[in-house]
């Protein structure tokens, strides 16, 4: 992904380059397509988010890039601080000192203190709620938007996005990546978007576990219920 966008990067972008946006899921076929440099049309794949909420870790990494690299633009309306604190085993005090960046109350939710308005007038749009953009997305669009940034002169920011042509977003994650190798690069961004997927389902982790007990209990079930029905049948011809 990485080698890919600084070719794309030294092209000269304006007349080489020309980006259709794809916003559909892994699932739903990739995650767009682009026009490379010799006019031809590619497909876009999705990366694989290494989504895994048991890895606390993880998560905590996660929660720290988040409140400090996309908490002054977006919103993340539906969690609480206290929430992260719980879930996430990170001792309240860590959170109101290092997590709580646009509130004093643990009890508040994830709240960006900027008019839209004013966004808007920045960056030609509000920057979106951030709260359920994974289960909107799906976890590996967003993986894959986070990590196909690239130079381009002719927009606002400097930047465009393979995924999503022409996007609003700046590449507000540039910093990062220019201190850190790709492989360190995109462990940061697996725990953001690990984060995020954890932000639009705190409970995922715990109803697949359900599920896949509930599952077997009724493959187990179902043996006996196969022998009573045999039983109650035997004699009806």
């Amino acid at each position: 992904m990485s080698t890919l966008i600084k070719s794309l990067a030294g092209l000269g972008l304006g007349a080489a380059l020309t980006l259709t946006a794809g916003t559909a899921s892994a699932s739903g076929g990739g995650c767009g397509t682009f026009t490379n440099a010799d006019g031809v049309v590619e497909h876009l794949a999705c990366s694989t988010a290494p989504i895994d909420f048991t890895n606390k870790g993880s998560l905590q990494n996660g929660a720290k890039i988040f409140m400090n690299y996309c908490a002054g633009c977006h919103s993340a309306k539906y969690v609480r601080h206290s929430r992260i604190a719980k879930d996430l085993e990170i001792p309240p005090e860590l959170v109101e000192k290092y997590l709580m960046v646009t509130t004093d109350e643990i009890g508040d939710h994830i709240n960006a203190e900027i008019d839209p308005d004013v966004q808007a007038s920045w960056f030609g749009a509000a920057p979106p709620d951030l709260s359920l953009e994974t289960r909107l997305r799906g976890d590996d669009w967003v993986y894959t938007y986070l990590l196909s940034f690239y130079e381009d002169p002719s927009r606002p920011w400097g930047s465009n996005n393979l995924v999503l042509a022409n996007a609003a977003m700046p590449h507000v994650l540039h910093n990062m990546q220019e201190t850190l190798s790709e492989e360190e690069f995109e462990s940061e961004v697996g725990d953001l978007v690990n984060f995020m997927a954890w932000m639009a389902e705190p409970v995922r982790h715990d109803r697949q576990v359900i599920g896949f007990f509930v599952i077997l209990f009724l493959l187990v079930l179902l043996i006996p219920v196969y022998l009573l029905n045999k039983e109650f049948w035997k004699d009806v011809k």
